[in-house]
């Protein structure tokens, strides 16, 4: 089930949360064998610490490996990936249905890669849904900063 504050911004912004059974796309692969989709469309969501304490949840395609050099360059600062715990407590979702709606007090970094991909789908909440949308709407809803996440040349 959606939680209420995700389902809030959802229906404000007229979109509509797949759900699946729980438990069942807890990783990116599976979110993408469950839609029907390449693994690059799932808009998976990270959360890094800075060492200065602020937090930063990156959003980019399922397949993607972040390098925590263009990390640094991109924040500004050392970063590293927050535990499950500690991801619960930031953002209060479990790793698997994290999702960057109705945040406060996070950074949101979307990847541009996430543009070409057109409809991509980021979790609303719980490792059992999937939210169709694409670049452009992510970042009118959360505010996030369009961000390069590719290595210097």
């Amino acid at each position: 089930m959606v939680p209420e504050k995700v389902q809030s911004v959802l229906e404000a912004h007229g979109l509509k949360a797949l759900e699946f059974e729980p438990g069942s796309t807890p990783t990116a692969e599976l979110a993408a064998q469950r839609i029907g989709v390449e693994t690059a469309r799932i808009a998976k969501s990270l959360l890094f610490r800075s060492k200065s304490g602020t937090y930063h949840l990156v959003v980019c395609p399922g397949d993607k490996r972040l390098s925590s050099g263009v990390l640094k360059r991109v924040i500004g600062a050392k970063v590293s990936m927050t535990d499950a715990d500690e991801t619960e407590r930031i953002t209060g979702f479990r790793p698997g249905g994290v999702c960057p709606f109705g945040l406060e007090g996070v950074e949101i970094l979307l990847d541009q890669d996430l543009g070409p991909l057109g409809t991509v789908y980021p979790a609303a909440g719980t490792d059992a849904t999937g939210v169709p949308t694409n670049l452009e709407q992510l970042s009118v809803i959360t505010g996030g900063r369009i961000v390069d996440l590719n290595g210097m040349a």
